[in-house]
């Protein structure tokens, strides 16, 4: 992606910013110089887009880092880099496929198969919430458990979890992702068979954690109906498996289907997001779907000096490679947002942990970084210590909401909107008290801070799409692959030797020391010899 020939630190703009950035670190820099140097800094550093604002001012940016991190877009290809993506090359090169999950929220998209899909789970959708879908005994649907893991549980656990203020009030919406069979169990001991409808959403139908969790929950739909017929009445499957699914007993027209140019981490819009329809209605499913698209014209068409997904990732990339950042803290003041932190690190750090570039070569800088956090202000009574006094360079993406999701609560709500704004200040301008040295708070730690007009539908999707497409530009920079995950398939394969070895079913000895002893154990605790 940067070039088929250098790395980003082979460009002339990389070793301009080094030097700029020695300047920007020296210690009698600060932030809040730049806004005293400048009046106008806020408006000079900030960007909208319909009811978004970014303001990136309290980083360490002048006018002459800014520009030359553009030159290093540009110098990496960038703009190329976005008009392929969006026209469909394969720019998943290890796997041979293209990356169109914008395809999925565009209105006029050319893909027909896109549009079937969404009026197949429009019907669908209709028939379990008007209570015309039925189970076993004539029941209407009351609970809708999806079970998947990675992305066929992160995003559709995210948005259904922001957005309950719109439910639609039909069906409640589960989410089983983890092979623990507590998660499954705990979540299954309230619920009814006779109401409950499962959704099977794995690309292969054979990632395990979804194999485990989808045979228990076959299993316990059949302990109450005592009929095989049941099951296509209560299980739907997303899947590009569709032999394996009908072998389970999910019959046709409850197969929706998957497209290998739409990579899990990326398929929320995709059937992936049934149970965001069924728990928000189809309207607001096309809301979501609305304010992605939006986002993805403004990422494709807008100058890269006013790109707002193309400045968030330029500074990520600028603190990666100059200031020793190797985490960075997102911290939604929205309680509703609790599920965003996870959603973003499998985003990210799946999507950037790489240390090899597309030409397989090692990568030059820093790529990547931890992402974490949880909503404010929980984080200021637990980690904001460190942020503030700590040694670690850590910048905070703040992301609020300027109204209440609730009428009556708008000054509750204005405490959580002073909350947000003065920690970006007070990690911004820190403190000093005189003689007391432990109670010296040093300042100068940078932050973006994301201000949201309301948390609806349409706002979400532009939000998601805004790191998404965040997320791609750095990987263009870093001239690495944003789209396979190779790392995660190793633990994957090892499992099952491991399984047979706990089973008793295969020999230790091959296994190293440590292996060994830990399984010896954990047998021995289990009863098996």
């Amino acid at each position: 992606m940067c070039s088929l020939m250098n790395s980003p630190t082979q460009t002339s703009a990389w070793t301009r910013l080094a030097t700029l950035s020695e300047d920007l670190q020296d210690e009698d820099f600060r932030i809040s110089h730049l806004f005293d140097e400048s009046a106008n800094r806020f408006e000079r550093f900030s960007l909208a887009h319909d009811s978004l604002l970014l303001d990136y001012s309290k980083n360490f940016l002048t006018d002459e880092s800014l520009a030359t991190l553009i030159d290093l877009a540009r110098e990496c290809h960038l703009p190329a880099a976005i008009e392929a993506m969006f026209g469909g090359e394969k720019i998943n090169r290890s796997e041979d496929r293209a990356v169109l999950h914008v395809a999925l929220r565009d209105p006029d998209t050319p893909k027909q198969e896109v549009l079937d899909t969404l009026a197949r789970m429009e019907t669908l959708v209709e028939a379990i919430n008007s209570g015309e879908w039925k189970g076993y005994s004539g029941k209407r649907i009351a609970n809708v458990v999806n079970i998947g893991i990675g992305g066929s549980d992160l995003g559709p656990a995210l948005v259904s979890d922001a957005l309950s203020a719109f439910s639609s009030g039909s069906v409640d919406v589960h989410f089983v992702s983890n092979v623990d069979p507590v998660h499954l169990r705990n979540t299954l001991s309230s619920l009814n068979p006779e109401t409950t409808l499962f959704i099977i959403a794995s690309k292969s139908f054979t990632t395990l954690e979804t194999h485990q969790n989808g045979k228990a929950a076959r299993q316990w739909l059949l302990n109450s109906a005592q009929n095989e017929e049941a099951i296509a009445r209560h299980f739907i499957a997303v899947t590009t498996n569709e032999s394996a699914a009908t072998e389970f007993g999910i019959l046709g027209d409850k197969l929706l289907p998957l497209w290998d140019w739409v990579g899990g981490r990326y398929s929320l819009w995709s059937a992936i997001g049934l149970p965001i329809a069924l728990a928000i209605g189809m309207d607001n499913f096309r809301a979501l779907l609305a304010g992605a698209h939006a986002m993805d014209r403004h990422f494709q068409e807008a100058d890269l000096e006013e790109n707002m997904p193309v400045l968030m990732a330029l500074v990520s990339v600028f603190y990666n490679g100059f200031f020793d950042c190797h985490s960075t803290a997102v911290v939604p003041y929205s309680q509703q947002l609790n599920r965003l932190p996870a959603y973003l690190q499998q985003l990210c750090m799946e999507s950037l942990g790489k240390a090899v570039d597309i030409q397989g070569r090692q990568v030059a800088t820093n790529s990547g970084e931890v992402i974490w956090g949880t909503p404010g202000t929980n984080g200021q009574h637990s980690y904001f210590q460190l942020l503030h006094q700590g040694t670690q360079f850590v910048p905070v993406d703040f992301i609020a909401f300027a109204n209440a999701a609730t009428v009556g609560d708008e000054e509750q709500h204005r405490h959580l909107l002073a909350n947000c704004f003065a920690q970006s200040l007070a990690l911004m301008n820190g403190h000093t008290v005189a003689h007391e040295p432990h109670k010296h708070v040093p300042g100068n730690r940078p932050s973006n801070t994301l201000l949201i007009e309301a948390l609806n539908p349409y706002n979400l999707g532009s939000l998601i799409a805004l790191y998404e497409h965040k997320v791609f530009v750095q990987s263009v920079i870093w001239n690495i692959n944003a789209f396979d995950q190779w790392g995660v398939q190793l633990g994957k394969l090892l499992s099952g030797r491991l399984f047979d070895a706990l089973s008793g079913e295969a020999p230790t000895q091959d296994f190293d020391a440590s292996t060994r002893g830990l399984i010896d154990l954990a047998r021995k605790w289990n009863g098996r010899k």
